[in-house]
């Protein structure tokens, strides 16, 4: 139980900072106007209601690929020791930190707040089906 839990906080960790690498990639090609101040909701909910479609597909991207890497991780470390519950903590959290963000900036919009809740978990789960199998290849 230990080490699963201790995989799943390294996946949580790797997934979050993958989220961040690829929102910042997202920010150097459509950087935000200035005057804009991230810790305001409602300079973001005004934000958001201006990005382009580009701006919006990179932060969904950042959230899978970000589950991905998170649930790869996560299944790695915890090798036999439940990888597929280690895989699912950090689709999870992303999930979590989607649903906190449409809460709390509400302009996003719809399609964006469904790929956000849909597709985490899967990603994750999908990265930890690749762990496993990497894990089993490198057995043989």
């Amino acid at each position: 139980m230990g080490r699963t839990l201790l995989a799943a906080l390294a996946g949580l960790a790797t997934a979050f900072v993958t989220i961040m690498l690829v929102e910042f990639a997202g920010h150097a090609l459509y950087p935000p106007p200035p005057g804009i101040d991230p810790a305001n909701n409602a300079d973001m909910a005004r934000l958001v209601g201006t990005l382009p479609m580009g701006a919006l597909l990179m932060v969904v991207v950042a959230w899978v690929i970000g589950a991905f890497d998170g649930g790869f991780v996560a299944a790695l470390l915890a090798g036999s020791a439940r990888p597929r519950m280690a895989a699912l903590v950090p689709g999870l959290m992303v999930t979590a930190g989607v649903v906190g963000m449409i809460v709390a900036i509400p302009a996003h919009p719809a399609w964006m707040a469904v790929a956000g809740l849909v597709l985490p978990v899967p990603a994750a789960l999908a990265g930890g089906a690749l762990a496993t199998a990497v894990r089993a290849r490198m057995r043989r």
